[in-house]
């Protein structure tokens, strides 16, 4: 049998080390990680969730709509999911920590700066596209050192840091009012900009791991290296083939910062198109549960209470699924379908329930299976494009979710506002929620037929080796 490695040139047999990646540590310093990510999280989503305390205040301050203020929060959402791209290849040029330290800097200077706004235009700069950018340097390198450091405990580590943004939006939401009540909206925002400093220490938690991202030495080869390596590659292929083959030295930066190739990837457009309709069903329900119970004639504190619930069972939600999905009892794109497919039916039930106990009982169902779903989709899309090049996919994904996630609460109010009912918005991402768990269903199919081909073509390798021998 043929051995293709002993006829590659010296030069090039000695450097083959420089590419062999290591395993991922699983533990050790990793947790580390795991605590940082847990702080991102709390710091850039749990503030966003928190961040309604300010609404009514800013309001009343400018005299202005709610629709207004609203689009303080929408910009920054918006604005952190079109920027992850940037986020990702900044940090794969200069490295995750000096991104996300400079990430949570700019957070900081976009909240304090805010504080000082004299009308609405400038919070929207600032809150809201500064702050958003901010998040965006911060989230997206996070997530993604997370990935390169765990492999086996992936899918509990992502639970547990996840679970921040849970935690500290139970913990920031009253905190934010206390501090409204004692400061002023300008004063509590004034420290919301110091806590965001702590973005920057999260960053400086990051320590790299070189095992994922190219080294210089292998993405600044000379040329007469890359036409070398190209030459042997398609001496074994096929010697006719070899000018169309030769390596492009511009091409391999460009991916190593940000690969675009993930765009024809047919199973993470897919995934990708999961992620819209998903997003459609996410933010919508949380807009709208505190206004439909009390359309329903439910109290007030009792239909603020109904977020807590659904706060403390998205927690749990998220612990527990993510350590089933540790145990692999289940492939995870598996465990990701049904519970999808199961928040879609839960939220379709939603306008059945017009007491505060059945409402009670649909948030914490609601919160149970939203976590459920959320502690475990970064890890899938892991499994679909490989970790090393999870830090591009991320960008990409949140850039293609984003048109889902800003539609959703447009949408729903739209079915809101012509059936004059709030049931009707539940109804509507609840059919969003159930339409992307079919392109689920479409990627365990493209998983599946990709595994049969595999095994075919090793059979057909196996014949062909016994043949020569």
């Amino acid at each position: 049998m043929m051995n293709l490695s002993s006829e590659l040139p010296m030069e090039l047999q000695g450097k083959r080390r420089i590419v062999r990646p290591a395993g991922p540590p699983d533990g050790g310093y990793g947790w580390f990680i795991v605590l940082s990510t847990f702080l991102v999280f709390g710091l850039t989503f749990g503030v966003i969730k928190s961040f309604g305390v300010f609404f009514v205040e800013i309001q009343y301050y400018f005299a202005t709509t709610a629709t207004a203020s609203s689009w303080i929060t929408s910009i920054s959402v918006a604005t952190v999911h079109f920027g992850a791209p940037v986020g990702s290849a900044l940090s794969a040029y200069f490295g995750h920590r000096p991104v996300v330290m400079a990430g949570g800097l700019l957070s900081s200077i976009g909240m304090v700066a805010g504080s000082y706004a004299q009308d609405l235009l400038q919070l929207y700069i600032t809150v809201g596209f500064l702050t958003g950018f901010g998040y965006a340097l911060t989230w997206t390198p996070t997530v993604t050192m997370l990935g390169w450091y765990f492999e086996k405990r992936r899918p509990v580590a992502n639970a547990l840091a996840s679970a921040g943004e849970c935690i500290l939006t139970f913990v920031l939401t009253p905190s934010f009012q206390f501090m409204v009540d004692q400061y002023s909206w300008r004063g509590a925002m004034l420290i919301l900009g110091a806590l965001q400093l702590n973005l920057s220490l999260c960053g400086a938690l990051l320590r790299p791991l070189n095992r994922h991202v190219p080294s210089k030495e292998l993405v600044e080869k000379d040329d007469h290296e890359l036409e070398l390596l190209s030459r042997t590659h398609t001496d074994f292929s096929s010697k006719n083939s070899s000018d169309s083959k030769k390596s492009d030295p511009l091409k391999v930066k460009i991916i190593s910062y940000m690969d675009y190739t993930l765009i024809v990837n047919a199973r993470f457009m897919v995934y990708s198109m999961f992620g819209v309709f998903a997003a459609l069903g996410f933010f919508a329900p949380a807009l709208f549960l505190v206004p439909y119970a009390r359309s329903q004639g439910v109290e007030e504190y009792q239909a603020a209470a109904l977020m807590s619930i659904s706060a403390v069972l998205d927690l749990l939600g998220r612990l527990l699924f993510g350590w089933v999905a540790n145990l692999r009892l289940v492939k995870t794109v598996h465990q990701l379908t049904v519970t999808v497919i199961l928040l879609g039916i839960v939220l379709l039930l939603c306008p059945l329930a017009t007491t505060f106990t059945q409402l009670a009982l649909f948030s914490a169902g609601y919160g149970l299976v939203f976590g459920a779903t959320v502690a475990i989709h970064i890890t899938v899309l892991a499994e679909v494009v490989g970790v090393e090049r999870l830090g591009s996919a991320l960008g990409f994904f949140m850039l293609i979710r984003s048109s889902g996630g800003l539609l959703g609460p447009p949408l729903a109010g739209i079915f809101i506002d012509k059936m004059s009912d709030y049931g009707a918005g539940f109804l509507m991402a609840g059919v969003a929620l159930l339409v992307s768990a079919l392109f689920l269903l479409l990627l365990h199919q493209m998983n599946k037929k990709g595994m049969e081909k595999e095994k075919d073509i090793n059979l057909d390798n196996g014949k062909g080796c016994e043949d020569l021998i």
